[in-house]
């Protein structure tokens, strides 16, 4: 046969993940490609995922305490506070995780694992942010320095341990949205109430299992992760319902027995509905990036925006 003819043979990485190539091929020429400067530093700071300290919110809205002398100033704080201290710890682990993140399809693009930020600087830019993030607690006072150095401590054992032990990263996870809940709360002196603990953990214990469903879902994270061989998609489904379940439960409790207007129980419908999609969203692989659902998915805006108007008229 004429060397001419010959077809050139696939190379086993396409023989056993065809369909995988593709979907990495169309996931890369979605992903931003970011500047080098400040663009870059922006990126790599993640700010997007800022709208996961808006939880700091949660508690002095359901309290109805937003308008008191100071709370929202406060608050305010509380949100920069979480700002810098999730940046700073984005910075660090990314720094860490650079020379695993080049040989991931997506991550790989990431400013620092690129190249186009140096993982010496964003260590070191990192670490200010993080102590610039207590040193503003320190503004507002009471207990919120206490909780936003439990948090930068949590995130250090995160990227130095906790996520490479199974169960204990998705609790790590959870964790983090717990504590910006809480800090919140003590920001603005509010009592938080038993139920409003329960549904914010099991909330966030749903999100973070549904973020570990989707890197089980995704080759290239469990080539670079080794907790995920100890996963199953059995266990992380049933990890999933369970945290829907409970936190649906929770709030549905709380909603019949606050003492409000009916108002208060039919929010109720969209915070069911906002469980159902997100868990349909996750149970499809969607769930790696929580903010990225928040931004892009109509479904969803438009069920948090009921659940608002809702829950402001049964205040």
């Amino acid at each position: 046969m004429p060397i001419a003819n010959r077809q050139p043979h696939p190379s086993p990485t396409a023989k056993r993940h065809p369909e995988t190539t593709e979907r990495d091929r169309h996931e890369v020429a979605q992903l931003p490609r970011p500047r080098r400067g400040a663009s870059a530093w922006l990126h790599a700071a993640r700010i997007r995922q800022w709208a996961k300290n808006l939880l700091v919110f949660a508690a002095p809205a359901a309290a109805g305490a937003l308008g008191r002398r100071g709370v929202l100033a406060n608050v305010t704080l509380t949100f920069a506070v979480f700002c810098l201290l999730a940046s700073g710890a984005y910075l660090i682990n990314d720094a860490r995780d650079a020379p695993e993140d080049r040989r991931h399809p997506i991550k790989r693009h990431r400013p620092i694992a690129s190249g186009a930020v140096s993982p010496t600087r964003a260590a070191a830019v990192g670490t200010v942010a993080v102590l610039l993030g207590v040193g503003l607690s320190l503004t507002v006072g009471g207990g919120l320095p206490v909780v936003a150095c439990g948090y930068a401590l949590l995130t250090a054992a995160y990227t130095t341990w906790l996520r490479r032990v199974a169960i204990a990263d998705i609790a790590a996870i959870a964790a983090m949205f717990v504590l910006r809940a809480l800090a919140g709360g003590i920001a603005a002196q509010v009592a938080i109430s038993r139920w409003f603990i329960l549904v914010v953990s099991f909330a966030a214990l749903f999100v973070a299992a549904g973020k570990r469903y989707a890197d089980f879902l995704d080759p290239g994270a469990r080539r670079s992760r080794r907790v995920l061989d100890e996963y199953t998609p059995d266990f992380l489904r049933l990890v999933i319902g369970v945290a829907c379940a409970v936190s649906l439960s929770a709030y549905s409790l709380w909603a019949f027995t606050a003492g409000v207007p009916l108002w208060r129980e039919l929010t109720i419908i969209p915070f069911t509905l906002a469980l159902l999609r997100y868990g349909l969203l996750v149970t499809n692989g969607k769930g790696g990036a929580p903010e990225t659902i928040i931004f892009n998915d109509r479904f969803m805006q438009i069920a948090g925006a009921a659940w608002l108007v809702s829950f402001g008229l049964g205040a």
